[in-house]
């Protein structure tokens, strides 16, 4: 402080206001690939264990991995996109399906 500032009774105050910012994480689509060995019943298990669809939403899904080739599961922060997949194909692995499942960002 300055001695004018003292001495006039005036009191500064230094405000150190630093503006946070939040970094929004960048999101993944799960995407779920057809082939020809993994069963209809089988990716309609999964979309209900992992991704949590109700039946008719993952029997939607399927369906449209079977005749599209591709299916959307859903859209997460990029570290439980990754971790979904991983359960999927954990999932699979031990079922002996190759089901795939990769992430697209959006």
């Amino acid at each position: 402080m300055a001695n004018s500032e003292i001495n006039s009774g005036h009191k500064s105050r230094v405000c150190d206001q630093t503006k946070e910012q939040i970094a929004i994480p960048s999101l993944f689509k799960v995407l779920m690939h057809n082939d020809d060995y993994t069963t209809m019943e089988f990716v309609i298990a999964v979309l209900r264990d992992v991704f949590h669809k109700p039946e008719a939403e993952a029997e939607q899904i399927m369906l449209t991995i079977h005749f599209q080739g591709v299916g959307y599961c859903g859209t997460f922060p990029q570290a439980i996109a990754e971790t979904k997949a991983d359960q999927a194909r954990l999932m699979a692995r031990k079922a002996g399906f190759p089901l795939r499942c990769t992430l697209e960002e959006v």
